[in-house]
């Protein structure tokens, strides 16, 4: 346990739970608004917005008072990831409880949504993948349960936050030099 007090896992494991909980009350307040808050997920991904301010705000934390002005790019880069892992995580299975105890039609409306969109895209789908496939995808989709929810949105943010984890770790970066002189 003496592992989670060190800053360097500290502070971004904070960060990354107060970011899920941004992610979770915008899907609350889209929810609220009777909007299709996954499908607005799914297509429009808002909440990786929420991810990026806190990745920015956990880097010139930790920078500014457990670095004393100095950040290498290796804990930029820690930072970043395991605040977007966290919140990922976190806001997955929120939603997740949110859609299997709290309200189940929101999923279902996801669905529809979803199978919707699928059938207006035929042409284009069927044009890229062929028929079968887009066969295969409607029954994936008809068989998708809440559980995948929480992986989904880790593997999504995972691959959204690629290139701006490293530029923001790039940005904040700042090195001693004096030892080398």
């Amino acid at each position: 346990m003496n592992y989670f007090n060190h800053p360097l896992l500290r502070v971004p494991l904070l960060f990354g739970l107060g970011a899920g909980l941004a992610a979770f009350l915008l899907f609350l307040g889209l929810h609220t608004l009777g909007i299709t808050a996954l499908y607005v997920y799914e297509k429009y991904p808002f909440d990786f917005g929420i991810h990026l301010i806190v990745m920015i705000a956990a880097v010139w934390y930790y920078r500014r008072n457990v670095g004393k002005g100095l950040l290498h790019m290796w804990e930029g880069l820690t930072i970043c990831y395991v605040v977007n892992t966290v919140a990922a995580l976190v806001a997955g299975w929120l939603i997740y409880a949110f859609v299997t105890w709290v309200d189940p039609s929101e999923f279902t409306r996801y669905i529809n949504e979803l199978t919707q969109f699928q059938l207006h895209d035929k042409a284009n789908y069927v044009k890229t993948f062929g028929e079968e496939a887009y066969k295969a995808q409607l029954a994936q989709t008809a068989a998708t349960t809440p559980d995948v929810l929480p992986l989904s949105m880790l593997g999504k943010k995972t691959l959204l936050g690629i290139l701006p984890i490293l530029i923001i770790s790039l940005v904040f970066r700042k090195q001693d030099y004096s030892a080398l002189d």
